[in-house]
């Protein structure tokens, strides 16, 4: 084949790709980045496979398998150069996905909110918040556990346990919601334990003045970091994972995750003021929550929630994020009024 030829067949695969990408990410926000970018692969190998059989009467040569295995590649290139063009992107649209509603039922109600507590054979503080606060609802900040993995052979007993006590407060009328972190992957399949599951940047809580996200893609300029989200939650990396044995696929998401750890140590060990103090100035109307750092901070109307290791939890109420433990505080965090609706 010549180069024109060449060209001629990646383009369409590439083209097609790029534009279905785009159009699902505005129309199908359900649905995780993996799972719109297998969609639209599988649709194009297949489709361009059905034409090309009808086209050489079910007989392609050579030329035919090789004009359908570049539309194919350009297909694949065409997902993965939107993606990489959206490194440094703060869309909601472009990084995330939510399924449910961020809305609850009574936002009179306390929201007890969890900020990494990165559990592993026991929900510390758990128990004790419930009993202590059987009224309030909850929402997670991400990186619930240490690595948790939505994929068969690949669920802890500690992470059952949570997702039974999801449901036994579901079930006495309490909401309860899941923003994803960088420790969850293709969390999806348990959408439904939750009222709300989602995962990205600036996501907003109906009806109350309050902004948040897990805060991993705060600092635009960690793009390592950010290529890493991508890969990790890829289509291949689902598909790899999906088809190795459970322990194993569950030994290497951890190793995955002490390796990650420690590189690129710049940007985990310094808060990042001024990003974080863009990223809230953009929800100016209300409250702007992250997790992810570990530390206590606050710029502006944005607040990083403590890390909440050892049952440390923060609360919203009354337009105030403080301390479960302590609802009366001498410094006080930002308060601000609540939003008016017809």
């Amino acid at each position: 084949m010549t180069r024109i030829e060449i060209l001629i067949s990646f383009m369409p695969g590439f083209l097609l790709a790029a534009g279905a990408e785009s159009l699902l990410m505005k129309r199908r926000r359900d649905l995780p980045p993996y799972r719109r970018h297998w969609s639209i692969f599988v649709t194009l190998a297949l489709s361009s496979l059905g034409a090309l059989l009808i086209l050489d009467r079910g007989h392609m040569g050579q030329g035919g398998w090789s004009t359908w295995l570049l539309m194919v590649l350009g297909s694949a290139v065409g997902l993965a150069m939107i993606t990489l063009g959206r490194l440094r992107s703060r869309s909601l649209m472009a990084w995330g996905w939510r399924r449910g509603r961020a809305k609850r039922p009574d936002p009179e109600r306390p929201l007890i909110l969890v900020a990494d507590p990165h559990w592993s054979d026991e929900l510390v503080g758990l128990q004790a918040a419930t009993r202590i606060h059987p009224d309030a609802d909850w929402l997670f900040l991400g990186d619930v556990f240490d690595v948790w993995v939505g994929l068969p052979g690949m669920t802890s007993d500690a992470q059952r346990s949570f997702m039974s006590w999801v449901r036994e407060r579901r079930r006495a009328g309490r909401w309860v919601g899941l923003w994803m972190g960088n420790r969850e992957f293709f969390l999806d399949c348990h959408s439904e334990i939750f009222d709300f599951m989602g995962e990205g940047v600036g996501c907003p809580l109906e009806g109350e003045n309050l902004v948040f996200e897990h805060g991993d893609m705060i600092n635009p300029r960690d793009w390592q970091y950010r290529l890493w989200n991508r890969i990790s939650r890829s289509g291949p990396m689902w598909l790899l994972f999906r088809l190795m044995p459970g322990k194993l696929a569950a030994i290497i998401a951890a190793k995955l995750e002490r390796q990650m750890r420690t590189t690129n140590r710049a940007y985990k060990l310094v808060f990042p003021q001024e990003a974080f103090r863009n990223a809230a100035k953009a929800h100016s109307t209300g409250a702007f929550i992250t997790g992810h750092f570990h530390t206590h901070e606050v710029e502006g109307n944005g607040i990083a929630l403590p890390w909440a290791f050892e049952g440390a939890f923060m609360v919203w109420r009354e337009g105030r994020v403080e301390k479960l433990e302590s609802p009366v505080k001498a410094e006080a965090p930002p308060t601000f009024p609540k939003e008016q609706h017809p």
